[in-house]
């Protein structure tokens, strides 16, 4: 029987390697997991009470396509409190996480055959799902010369655009936009008819900074957002964009004949999480520390040629010193040492070899035991060479 040519799209290599991870958990329950990008915490405790009393006294049948008035108008506050800008709960669509989002949003945004730029490296599910729908994924190469965040200059360079995907802070590499750098982005987009859609999902795990967001810079641009990471609901899936005037319609229509509605208890259960904050600000004061681990203790072994993360909870480590095959590598460090990392080729098929990308959103005792192991391993290396 016929296979679609969209269902060829490459792997999620970090899903493969938390399925090697869990494989080994079972037969040695030993491993320490550097590899996914979610926090180790669950919900917040004002969001699972709110859980439980919705468990006991609401339906839980559908909702509006594009989510619960309640939760819209939180959103929308939260906008006025975190960055002072005004945002219309008309103009919040809640979604199935921040992936049902970019769902949404490429359908809405690109026909077959346009061209939308993701930097490499980037987050690999943008490229894929683009190249799923017909769209082409354009690379726009990043690297420490600008902080491995695009600039207009290079933009120009990558040749005429119907979009661009744009994420800060990063991920794999935790770098964020300067309000200048964005600005200037956004002005480019503006001028050549670019549709620019701003992944925002690591806001709020910030290290010294305030990243700003495009809603207050661009108000073309389409603004993803999620309760996976700062706020800790990764398995709640459940995320949401702020759109422009011109995508509201379009998009609900899409939400209501794809998805039919977010999770009715995730979203009720949501409102909680934004009077959760002293919680939340715990954990990210856990990953800055786990941060200065990995910087101290890696950085005394030479691994330590890495964009400094401005946000998120990830390095992006070149590891060419010691290999020219990073996938190899991660099933070393894996197999002999039970430290579970994601290889460099998720996020750039073209140089990811040279490259490791270290999750530090565990907690501070297993990033600090993956940190010896690792370092030991690498201090060793001349007489363990791969």
């Amino acid at each position: 029987m016929k296979i679609a040519n969209r269902a060829e799209v490459p792997p999620f290599y970090v899903m493969e390697v938390m399925k090697a991870a869990a494989d080994r958990e079972r037969a040695s329950g030993d491993v320490l997991h550097l590899e996914v990008g979610q926090p180790s915490t669950p919900a917040p405790a004002k969001v699972l009470e709110a859980a439980r009393a919705a468990l006991g006294s609401d339906r839980l049948g559908y909702t509006d396509a594009i989510g619960i008035p309640e939760l819209r108008e939180r959103i929308a506050l939260h906008y006025a409190e975190t960055y002072g800008v005004a945002v219309s709960p008309g103009h919040v669509i809640v979604t199935m996480g921040a992936s049902g989002g970019f769902v949404l949003a490429f359908l809405a945004a690109f026909d077959v055959g346009d061209r939308v730029a993701v930097t490499r490296p980037g987050y690999p599910c943008y490229r894929n799902t683009l190249e799923a729908f017909g769209v082409e994924a354009v690379p726009v190469p990043v690297g420490p010369e600008t902080r491995f965040v695009p600039t207009s200059r290079l933009l120009a360079d990558a040749g005429p655009l119907d979009g661009l995907i744009l994420a800060s802070p990063a991920n794999p590499t935790g770098t964020a936009l300067t309000t200048d750098e964005l600005a200037d982005i956004a002005t480019y987009c503006r001028s050549n008819d670019i549709r620019l859609i701003a992944d925002e999902i690591y806001h709020g795990i910030e290290y010294g900074v305030q990243v700003p967001t495009a809603v207050s810079i661009d108000p073309d641009a389409v603004v993803l957002q999620s309760f996976s990471k700062y706020f800790s609901m990764t398995g709640w899936r459940l995320g949401w964009m702020v759109a422009p005037d011109d995508l509201v319609r379009p998009l609900e229509r899409l939400a209501q004949n794809l998805f039919i509605s977010p999770p009715t208890l995730s979203q009720l259960a949501a409102i909680a999480a934004f009077d959760a904050t002293d919680e939340l600000d715990g954990n990210v004061a856990r990953y800055a520390e786990n941060r200065r681990v990995l910087i101290d203790g890696l950085g005394a072994v030479g691994l330590d040629h890495f964009a400094s993360p401005d946000g998120a909870f990830y390095f992006y480590i070149d590891v060419s010193h010691l290999t020219d095959d990073s996938q190899e590598l991660c099933r070393i460090w894996l197999d002999e040492l039970g430290v579970a990392c994601t290889p460099g080729i998720d996020f750039d098929p073209e140089l990811g070899h040279r490259y490791v990308r270290l999750s530090y959103s565990e907690s501070m005792a297993d990033i600090a035991a993956a940190t010896e192991r690792i370092a030991e391993w690498v201090s060793d290396f001349d007489s363990n060479p791969i």
